[in-house]
């Protein structure tokens, strides 16, 4: 049987489509070519040489079985899986629910193969809270997923901390090591620490695979494998994707043709990237997508150490829904934006709209038509208005959304991150600038001692932040 597969269509970024002044002219492609075509083979070489280790997560089979072997052990007994992460910890959690699983799945039975789940990316106190209290009768049926390479993450620290209050008092202390999986650095850090000192279960994070590019391994997969997804297939699908990912050739190498196109249109004043889902299965990719292009590629320094503050800002709709609230802007507004969209062909189900009503005969265009037809005219409408405008458009086609399509579209989209933080000379892979909000964070939880970041104690930065945060009424009004 055929593998349902994605495609990446780009014509719609052209000149012979959307003009000179805002497509890609067949010289300004050929030099597109020439530039990126050794980027190629410098990224194979990086892979083969052991420096971008995200890349070999879908050939490793230890990390598979290990998350497969734990989930069994919990198969029966597990009816809540609570997911505590931040970030690439959470957002390919929630992308991979989302997406292969259905809309109904926490509250319809019959529609769920494993615990119901929940992730928790945030520290909202009303959001937390009310969760809490539902889950507070369900403990002993309840496995609390705690992801953090260090530990150290105030956030996931914080509901940590809480859920093992909550769980010795109502069920005892002795239980925690029952309740709690930690998925963590193998060797260090505060979370490996606890995981040694109170026996947890544990999976372990890779290293040198930063949390925006660690959804194929334990840190997505766990969650995954609970919920009923095929995890195998993700991970065959990623295999897949990385041998056209690796191909030599530019015109037959998506990655590489979709982080041209992407540079291409960032140093011609189109510096926002619109990702636009004509699926509600895939919308939560685009949250993911959103971090790793964001997090790898917005930064202050070049490779050479050159001032350069680049980066395209990644944004999120979803179609139809934004057709009613974006659209506006996107054609009309200023001309700075390339649209990727993602297009399901075929749908696992579909609905048939009913007969017009007798009073308004002018719908009846609509009747007896399925709504995956209603969508993907929605989708080839908006396109073409878009084109009117001269706004350069791609898609991203998928035969099917299911796991192996799923693990195609992740690993293109890293490979394509790697692609273009080459084109622009940066580092992809580093994050230097979150870390003063966490640090700041410290402070004003009143932690001790000195803060490195800032050369000075933790309370001497806390006063800082304060005399430029604080409410200042003249400006209040």
């Amino acid at each position: 049987m055929d593998k349902s597969k994605i495609g990446l269509y780009y014509k719609n970024v052209m000149s012979e489509i959307i003009g000179d002044e805002h497509g890609i002219t067949p010289n300004q492609w050929e030099d597109l070519a020439k530039q990126t075509s050794p980027i190629i083979s410098m990224l194979n070489n990086e892979r083969k040489e052991g420096k971008v280790p995200y890349r070999d997560l879908p050939f490793d089979t230890q990390i598979s079985q290990a998350v497969q072997d734990l989930a069994a052990k919990y198969e029966e007994s597990c009816e809540n899986l609570v997911i505590l992460g931040i970030g690439g910890s959470a957002l390919g959690n929630i992308a991979l629910q989302t997406a292969l699983n259905s809309y109904m799945y926490n509250i319809d039975e019959a529609q769920r193969e494993g615990p119901r789940l929940f992730v928790f990316d945030n520290v909202d106190p009303q959001q937390f809270g009310s969760f809490l209290d539902w889950i507070s009768d369900k403990l002993d049926k309840t496995i609390f997923n705690v992801i953090s390479k260090s530990g150290r993450t105030s956030e996931t620290a914080s509901q940590f901390m809480i859920i093992c209050d909550m769980l010795s008092e109502i069920l005892g202390p002795d239980t925690l090591r029952d309740h709690i999986i930690a998925t963590t650095d193998a060797k260090q850090g505060t979370l490996r620490t606890i995981v040694d000192e109170m026996k947890l279960p544990h999976l372990e994070v890779p290293d040198g695979v930063g949390g925006r590019f660690s959804v194929l391994s334990a840190v997505g997969l766990f969650g995954a494998a609970m919920c009923g997804v095929d995890i195998d297939l993700l991970l065959e699908g990623a295999r897949d994707m990385d041998q056209r990912v690796s191909e030599e050739d530019f015109l037959q190498n998506p990655a590489a043709i979709n982080a041209a196109i992407q540079h291409h249109f960032y140093n011609r004043n189109k510096n926002i990237s619109v990702m636009m889902p004509y699926s509600y299965a895939l919308k939560d990719l685009c949250d993911w997508y959103r971090q790793i292009w964001a997090e790898s590629l917005g930064k202050e320094v070049n490779l050479k150490g050159e001032k350069v503050y680049v980066g395209p800002t990644p944004v999120k709709a979803l179609g139809t829904t934004d057709q009613h609230s974006q659209v506006q802007l996107y054609r009309e507004g200023p001309n700075d934006k390339l649209f990727t969209f993602l297009q399901v062909n075929n749908f696992d189900k579909d609905v048939e709209i009913g007969p017009a009503p007798d009073c308004t005969p002018e719908l009846g265009f609509l009747a007896g038509k399925n709504l995956s037809v209603l969508l993907n005219s929605e989708k080839m409408a908006t396109e073409y208005a878009l084109l009117q405008s001269q706004r350069p458009c791609m898609t991203a086609h998928f035969d099917k959304v299911d796991a192996y399509s799923v693990g195609q579209f992740i690993y293109l989209y890293e490979v394509t991150t790697s692609f273009a933080g080459a084109l622009f000379g940066i580092n992809t892979y580093d994050q230097p600038a979150v870390e003063l909000g966490k640090e700041a964070t410290f402070a004003l939880m009143e932690k001790s001692g000195d803060c490195k970041a800032v050369e000075m104690s933790y309370d001497k930065f806390a006063q800082e932040i304060k005399e430029k945060t604080e409410i200042d009424e003249k400006y209040l009004i």
